[in-house]
């Protein structure tokens, strides 16, 4: 199943399609939610199998008719993110920024703010005031289904309600200048996500999926996700060790290498710049700069 959120008359409405084309909104099922957070929250991934794959809904919908929003346009809460979490992003970042990045075993994590999420086909803004350099940042995007609490390596993929693109886009200079990560990327627009939500079923668990980004056409980013550093499982057990992270929760994994940073010299997003990332069994999710 894919879930997405549309914006049809003026509305937002969470529908739910089985292919590529087609999609139906979850009230055809019996069903009504006024959002994606609130669907993730009230059903579990087996009830959505129960209630939507059952039956076919009455009134398919075209995705080329309608404005696909961000799945989660508003998330209840900031985006989590896993920084360096493939070896060569690892070096290519330690190079631009010339200093030893992080040494230990342990994941850098950080929180990205998103009001509203960006979408596929979205105008990323170029925040000219502030930065002059604007990067890219492939990630797959973790969805959580329900609360997580002191999850092991054995049970992490029954917390996983499904996936998604997110590109982690970032201002390095703002990122460096500051010497941090927070204020760099999340500046308005800066949170491309979607197009939609995969379910974990159709992904199935230690996914292996390729993950590219291209910007004019150029294929800068390519690599696999089973290359991760500290790996999905690793993540969750992690962090619930000490925080509760509550369903709906959102987890950027990390990016692999070939982003702007990584050339001599740099290759910053420039405006009219068209970046599309892809992720194998999820689709594409394209952005342009303003």
């Amino acid at each position: 199943m894919r879930f997405y959120t549309i914006e049809k008359d003026s509305k937002q409405i969470v529908c739910v399609g089985f292919g590529e084309k087609e999609i139906y909104p979850v009230s055809d099922f019996g069903v009504n939610f006024r959002d994606m957070n609130s669907l993730i929250d009230t059903l579990t991934l087996n009830e959505c199998k129960e209630i939507f794959c059952a039956k076919n809904g009455k009134n398919p919908i075209s995705l080329d008719d309608v404005k696909v929003l961000a799945p989660i346009p508003y998330p209840k809460q900031d985006i989590l993110c896993i920084g360096v979490n493939y070896t060569e992003h690892a070096k290519e970042s330690q190079n631009f920024h010339k200093e030893k990045f992080h040494k230990t075993q342990d994941a850098i994590y950080f929180c990205k703010r998103t009001s509203p999420a960006n979408y596929d086909g979205g105008v990323i803004p170029l925040h000219s005031e502030l930065t002059q350099k604007i990067d890219y940042e492939c990630e797959l995007g973790v969805i959580l289904g329900k609360d997580a609490k002191n999850v092991t390596r054995e049970n992490a993929w029954q917390y996983i309600f499904g996936y998604t693109i997110i590109n982690d886009i970032s201002a390095r200079d703002v990122q460096k200048g500051r010497g941090q990560f927070y204020f760099g990327k999340s500046l308005d627009g800066f949170s491309p996500m979607g197009p939609c939500i995969v379910t974990a079923d159709e992904i199935g668990e230690n996914p292996a999926l390729s993950i590219k980004c291209y910007v004019n056409g150029e294929l800068r980013q390519n690599s696999t996700t089973n290359l991760l550093i500290h790996d999905i499982p690793d993540i969750l057990c992690d962090l619930t060790r000490g925080i509760t992270l509550r369903a709906g929760t959102i987890i950027a994994t990390g990016t692999p290498s070939g982003v702007g940073m990584g050339f001599d010299p740099p290759r910053f997003l420039q405006s009219k710049d068209k970046i599309v990332c892809e992720i194998e069994k999820i689709g594409s999710l394209t952005s342009i700069m303003a």
